[in-house]
């Protein structure tokens, strides 16, 4: 029982599916008048008489003949009568008349068999289409039996002519905007061009294809696609046909090339991108080509793209997908240059083919982290300031190595922060030459700061190992802090094409980015960053960890330490003087880089500040205890030997 019950289901679905195949090619017929032809045992005949026009066609059956005639053709005059096959044993046949416009195609179909009529010659432009029923006649014993259009039946008695009255129109346009409603419009508009019985070009108002016959000796092909006028001749597509798209088993194949330049029959898709532009349609008739040894390749010629947007080649298998779904699989993008892209395929058939725009990767919170960051590098100004006063008052009257390393630190973080603040506006001001020196000081500030931060760590290991009896002069800590940074921008103008402006995109509106004077997007910028930017900050982080650990080890017996805030105070001091805190760029990925990108922002911009607080808190320290600074200015004692320079 059960078997049956899947049987009859099975049935059931294979008959679903058969009508709805029927309904689809019923559709694709803009007129099918069918019925059953009630007629005599003896010979019987096909009539027609047709003539170019559109008034009127007349569709009629007797016991010997059936016979269509009239005026609907745009090209087509032709007169005779076939000799039907005859079966003495059977008084009636089933027969279609099938007219499509569009291609001047008439097609009798007697007891399935098909005669051409009409045969196509090419699209039509004016036609004669949506015929209505018009005068009808009875009949008695023979006619037609249950006449219909498009399965639905007219009549059920026997009728001995039917009469059928067209319009003239524009029938490609019609055609277009049929196919434009519907999710395989790119497929009717290549079918109708493949039944057209045309080689070459082939124009519609909503695409332009091309037909090219291949045959036996086919070596490969490059053509141009055909385009509207409107189209400039440098940016229309190009197409390379590869030698393997002929079919071995074939003597001769049509492959269609199609040009859509509007893009309303591909609506739909991705919504988190734009198509370029131009689309090409490509498809051979009656095959599937798939995993070809050398692809299709489809040159688009379009303007450069945006800083954040890049090209992609995608494609459309409308034989998978009902709606429009663009792929990358089977597909390799290659940038020739700015203008153009080409696209390698190793498939086709009734595919779309095109690049399609996507965004790079943006910045998120790009307007939040500006506003944090400039307002740190302002508050940070005021305390280098504050600072930088605060250690020349202490230097008077006394020589301090340590002060000296301290100023130096100071000046950088202040020019530092004062670029950054400056490149915005010098990025707007739309100079060239301008822009190039504001990037370049503003290297050269970082470069210096890192430098300086590089000097404050050698310093500090100088007093607490004792390494040497005597301490280097200042100006090997002024060749280190300024002189090196100097030395490598140097080099880098001297390249050229290092420093410009540079863009920075928010997600939030990619149609407004950040500018500003920096290193630029090249090749040498890139390895300039690399090599300088990261590997200096990669050896100031990395001793400044050691030298912090080392520090903290040296000292952390100090009575001062048992409270907890002295030592956070002064473990929170050397991070940020030894530049530990630039160590957050490298982490800057995963799902907490969003995180790691504020506290980068907020902590270093900062510096300037979290330094004049670490030494206020020193001098407040050094006020309460007169005997330790006492100790520490005779400098016998390695355990105190930070404090002198935590106090200087």
């Amino acid at each position: 029982m059960k078997q049956n019950q899947k049987t009859v289901r099975m049935w059931m679905i294979i008959c679903l599916l058969f009508s709805l195949g029927l309904a689809t090619t019923e559709n694709d017929r803009d007129f099918k008048m069918c019925g059953t032809w009630r007629h005599g045992n003896k010979s019987r005949n096909l009539k027609y008489d047709l003539r170019t026009g559109c008034s009127k066609i007349e569709i009629s059956a007797n016991e010997s003949t059936l016979s269509v005639r009239g005026s609907i053709t745009a090209k087509c005059t032709q007169s005779s009568s076939i000799q039907l096959y005859s079966n003495p044993l059977q008084n009636q046949s089933h027969f279609c008349v099938i007219w499509e416009p569009l291609l001047d195609l008439l097609i009798v179909e007697v007891n399935g068999k098909n005669h051409i009529l009409c045969e196509p010659k090419g699209l039509q432009g004016t036609c004669c289409t949506d015929l209505s029923q018009g005068k009808i006649e009875n009949a008695g014993l023979f006619g037609i039996v249950n006449g219909s259009i498009h399965g639905d039946i007219i009549r059920y008695a026997v009728m001995e002519l039917y009469t059928f009255e067209g319009d003239s129109i524009n029938c490609k346009e019609k055609f277009c905007d049929e196919a434009s409603q519907k999710s395989r419009g790119p497929n009717m508009i290549e079918n109708a061009v493949m039944k057209s019985n045309t080689k070459g070009r082939v124009d519609l108002p909503c695409a332009q294809s091309t037909v090219i016959e291949m045959e036996d000796g086919f070596t490969g092909l490059n053509i141009t696609l055909p385009a509207p006028r409107t189209v400039a001749p440098n940016m229309i597509p190009s197409v390379y046909l590869p030698s393997c798209l002929k079919s071995k088993s074939r003597i001769k194949s049509k492959v269609v090339c199609t040009y859509y330049k509007e893009q309303k029959l591909f609506q739909g898709g991705k919504s988190d991108s734009t198509l370029l532009g131009d689309i090409v349609g490509l498809s051979v008739e009656n095959e599937i080509i798939q995993n070809l040894p050398e692809p299709v390749k489809i040159r688009f010629h379009h303007l450069p793209l945006p800083a954040n947007c890049s090209g992609r080649c995608v494609s459309w298998d409308t034989r998978k997908d009902n709606e429009v779904n663009w792929r990358y699989e089977g597909c390799a993008t290659v940038k020739i240059n700015e203008g153009e892209t080409e696209c390698h395929c190793n498939h086709l058939t009734y595919f779309a083919i095109l690049v399609q725009v996507e965004q790079k990767a943006t910045v998120r919170h790009l307007e939040a982290l500006t506003f944090i960051t400039a307002v740190g590098c302002a508050l940070s100004l005021v305390s280098c300031l504050v600072l930088f006063y605060w250690l020349c008052k202490r230097r008077i009257g006394k020589k301090n190595q340590t002060s000296l390393v301290h100023r130096g630190l100071v000046v950088a973080i202040f020019i530092l922060c004062l670029f950054f603040i400056l490149t915005g506006t010098m990025a707007n001001v739309g100079n060239k030459t301008v822009c190039e020196i504001t990037g370049a000081l503003l290297h050269y500030s970082l470069l210096s700061t890192l430098c300086w931060m590089a000097m404050e760590v050698f310093h500090t290991f100088l007093l607490v190992r004792k390494v040497f009896s005597s301490t280097p002069p200042p100006w090997v800590f002024y060749l280190g802090g300024f002189g090196l940074p100097a030395l490598l921008v140097g080099m880098l103008l001297s390249i050229g094409e290092i420093y410009g402006e540079r863009k920075i995109v928010p997600s939030e509106n990619v149609n407004g980015p950040y500018h500003m004077c920096w290193m630029l997007e090249n090749d040498n910028s890139r390895l300039a960053h690399y090599i300088i930017n990261i590997g200096l900050l990669a050896v100031v982080v990395s001793s400044g960890a050691v030298m912090l650990f080392l520090v903290v080890r040296e000292i952390r017996n100090r009575p001062d330490w048992k409270k907890i805030h002295v030592a956070f105070l002064s473990i929170w001091g050397l991070t940020c003087l030894f530049g530990t805190t630039w160590g957050l760029g490298f982490l800057d990925f995963g799902p907490l880089s969003e995180v790691t990108l504020f506290l980068f922002c907020i902590i270093n911009s900062l510096q300037g500040f979290f330094l004049m607080l670490r030494y206020y808190a020193l001098e407040r320290m050094k006020k309460k205890d007169d005997s330790s600074s006492d100790r520490s200015s005779s400098g016998s004692s390695k355990q105190h030997m930070l404090q002198t320079h935590e106090k200087s």
